[in-house]
């Protein structure tokens, strides 16, 4: 072979690949030595909590990285997604605080340092440092940015990192979003240098232990908790399955501080030893003796897993009362640890009487439904897609709930109530679709249909609605899916819902174990899908509690026009529906649902709940919603709202076609101070019996809106910034929007893309606003899922 050919054929593939080396090569990035060193706590935490935690701190954060905390950043990042629709086997869990103990057992469950360098001095080339200098140099934003695409680099170092840059140049962090501003960058780039110090051991100390004032309430609780005694034990048992993901509160320390309630092997007055099991039921290793013990939260809240419950001397005194100082149906006796029967609380705790078990929940209602919504189970438009997008929650007076005034029938029925969840994480492949479950509902159901014929075959009267035992209470609650999110609010916010649930104590319970206790996000395909399948009976029979309240002859039509195109109402057997029983409640016009809840809200629940119907997007019986001439007054601006609740608008159907839900909107000084109001869209669904081909029962034409001021939401899909004296031109777009170029440019002035420059300005003031209107519930906004177009400078 000839010389040059020699050349050809062995140089140049050399000099190929030595330059596609050199290519994704990255240099260390130039930091200041001499740079004064920065703290942590002070100075670095507040700028990872406004500009990173954002998007990195749950279980949907890219490549796992949580930075709402020190040990989140340590830790690092994975490979492993948490949320996986495929997977075929279960997980091994990886939640921070819980799954590993240091740094060195992460790394040995595959997480890779973002901040350790190879570099000192006057260089850094960790991962951290390189995404944010990425974007120093490519700041513009222009394209389609998705942070929850599994498609997305986790670079485990700078080599990995620059070959993912090479052809993503623009995908610096914040990804998608304005860089840092410089000042934020030199902090950052500082505390690198020097080696990425946490805390102090006495910043630590001060971050993890108790206040002064939170110490001896912490004492008080943690023995009652712990107290030897059969009865005691499963009461508190009881109490940690359901406070396992709650934040935590002493009601009378004023420090805003949170705690969670875990499982140790060590006893108060000693360093907690937590227990790490994927579920709260689950068998401990080794039949160690458990203490339930309360361990601060010290990472940054994120609203979106901010679930608070408040603890005081009025609440201890009210678990005595449903608990301590009632006869049980059985000698109190403890229950074995037990992974599988730990899923059927029928079982687990029948010899607590039904009625305390459910006027806890009751007490609770607003974080027991809030639990489900926000919690793990709810990622993504595919868990969500079992609810509606708008409706309200009644439940049910445990006076009038026969499954509790009758404790034996739900022993009786423990079987039927068996959950999906007992068969733990990784339930057979082959069994993903199987009725078993199924089978074993319909048969309680029957079966509780039976008992209330036997036992109230009068019917429900308007007294069966539980009204709440404190002023504080929520006896009635409104759910908002937000596509892909959804959250609960006190009250019924919004127009008239297409549906409305009563929840029963059986259901309610089943809502929680199912959903929440033995819902393993790291589990198998088939876990997550007979989990989600379970819910659609919950639903269904949620809406047909509702329909007991309703008169005989209208209870088919009406479940049949909440489930248009479903064969399976289509064909259901009337009697299943209309049921034996009559409705007590009186009605007067021929529309009794909405005659229903303007008794419940307007005579039946006490004046002090302060629950009444929304002034702005709630529909009076004749009202007509026509857009005011004119501008002038408080009314007027009402008016002006109340106007655009009216469906099926051309900017309804623009913004659900983008996948906006969500939009906080920030009004300029109007009548002398800015304001926050969230728009909310609600799709319709002709129904949400499946799982699967959701965009075939979507109809854009009858879609509705709703204004809300304050906050609403934990992820927000879009910003509106709009002077006061811009409202007359804003109403017009949000009445008028056809697409045309016109409209599409007002979009451009009073919207916030993710490209512009005013973006963490906008935000900022935002999170601002959030924390002020509730400081004790508020937490950091989740914009991975803000509109994801990003029109670039130009468009600025």
């Amino acid at each position: 072979m000839p010389r040059k050919a020699l050349l050809v054929l062995f140089v140049v593939p050399l000099l190929v690949s030595f330059g596609a080396c050199v290519q994704t090569m990255l240099l260390p990035v130039p930091v200041d030595p001499e740079a004064k060193p920065v703290s942590y706590v002070e100075e670095v935490q507040p700028i990872l909590d406004r500009r990173c935690v954002v998007c990195h701190s749950c279980y949907n954060a890219p490549c796992q990285l949580k930075l709402s905390s020190y040990e989140g950043l340590d830790r690092g990042g994975s490979k492993l997604p948490v949320y996986n629709s495929t997977r075929l086997k279960p997980q091994a869990p990886t939640r921070l605080f819980f799954d590993a103990a240091s740094t060195a057992e992460w790394r040995e469950k595959g997480f890779h340092s973002v901040t350790a360098s190879r570099t000192e001095g006057t260089a850094n080339d960790s991962v951290l440092i390189q995404f944010l200098d990425a974007k120093r140099r490519q700041p513009n934003v222009k394209g389609e940015y998705h942070s929850e695409d599994v498609a997305l680099t986790c670079a485990a170092d700078t080599r990995e990192l620059g070959r993912f840059l090479d052809r993503h140049p623009d995908q610096g962090m914040p990804f998608g979003l304005p860089p840092l501003s410089d000042p934020e960058y030199d902090v950052i780039a500082s505390w690198l240098a020097h080696g990425a110090p946490g805390p102090t051991p006495a910043e630590q100390k001060q971050l993890t232990s108790p206040s002064p004032e939170a110490a001896p309430e912490i004492v008080k609780w943690e023995r009652f908790l712990n107290l030897a005694d059969a009865k005691h034990a499963m009461t508190a048992r009881y109490l940690y399955e359901h406070y396992f993901l709650a934040h935590l509160r002493f009601a009378d320390v004023e420090k805003l501080e949170y705690y969670e309630l875990v499982r140790s092997t060590t006893p108060p007055g000693r360093p907690i030893s937590v227990i790490a099991t994927v579920r709260p039921y689950d068998a401990v290793p080794g039949n160690a003796t458990v203490y339930y013990r309360f361990r601060k939260l010290h990472a940054t809240p994120v609203y979106k897993t901010h679930m608070i419950v408040e603890l005081d001397d009025e609440r201890l005194e009210r678990f005595q009362q449903l608990f301590i100082e009632p006869e049980w149906l059985e000698k109190p006796h403890r229950e074995v640890l037990d992974d599988r029967a730990g899923a059927n609380p029928f079982l687990i705790f029948e010899q607590i009487p039904p009625s305390s078990r459910y006027r806890f929940l009751l007490d609770h209602s607003e974080y027991i439904i809030r639990t489900f919504i926000r919690g793990p189970v709810c990622k993504g438009q595919v868990a969500l897609n079992v609810i509606h997008d708008h409706f309200w929650l009644f439940f049910l007076d445990p006076e009038a709930d026969q499954t509790v005034q009758h404790p034996d029938f739900l022993i009786e029925q423990a079987n039927h109530l068996r959950l999906p969840n007992e068969q733990g994480s990784e339930e057979r492949v082959l069994r993903t679709f199987s009725d078993r479950y199924r089978e074993r509902y319909m048969a309680f159901y029957k079966a509780k249909v039976g008992l209330y014929e036997k036992e109230a075959p009068e019917g429900f009267a308007l007294d069966a609605i539980w009204k709440g035992r404190r002023p504080t209470d929520s006896p009635l609650l409104t759910v908002y899916r937000h596509f892909d999110s959804a959250s609960v609010h006190r009250g019924a916010l919004g127009d008239l819902p297409r549906t409305l649930w009563v929840i029963d104590y059986p259901q309610l319970e089943r809502i929680y174990y199912a959903l929440v206790a033995g819902f393993d996000v790291f589990g198998n395909l088939s876990h997550q899908v007979n989990v989600r399948r379970y819910m659609d009976y919950l639903r269904v029979e949620g809406e047909l509690n509702f329909l007991q309240f309703m008169p005989e002859p209208r209870r088919l039509p009406m479940i049949q026009s909440w489930y248009i195109g479903d064969k399976a109402i289509d064909n259901v057997d009337p009697d299943e529906v209309r049921s034996s029983r009559p409705s007590r409640v009186p009605f007067e016009t021929d529309d009794p649902k909405r005659e229903f809840v303007r008794r419940v809200v307007g005579d039946h629940l006490p004046l002090e709940m302060g629950i009444q119907f929304d002034p702005i997007n709630f529909t009076w019986d004749g009202e007509e919603k026509v857009m005011p001439m004119s501008f002038k007054t408080h009314e007027d601006v009402l008016s002006g709202f109340r106007a655009l609740t009216k469906p099926g608008t051309g900017f309804i159907e623009h913004v659900t076609l983008s996948d906006v839900n969500v939009i906080l909107t920030r009004v300029r000084d109007y009548e002398g101070q800015d304001r926050l109001v969230t728009i909310v869209i609600n799709r319709w669904h002709d129904n949400v019996n499946s799982m699967f081909r959701e965009a075939d029962t979507l109809d854009h034409t009858k879609d509705t809106i709703d204004f809300l001021p304050g906050s609403v939401g934990a992820y927000p899909n879009y910003f509106f910034d709009v002077e006061a004296v811009d409202l007359p031109d804003f109403f017009d777009m949000l009445e008028n929007f056809d697409g045309s170029p016109v409209y599409r440019a007002k979009i451009d002035r009073y919207g916030i893309d993710r490209s512009d420059p005013r973006f963490w300005g906008a935000f900022d003031w935002f999170q601002a606003q959030f924390d002020a209107q509730d400081p004790v519930a508020a937490g950091l906004y989740d914009l991975n899922r803000y509109y994801p177009v990003a029109h670039g400078p130009e468009a600025d």
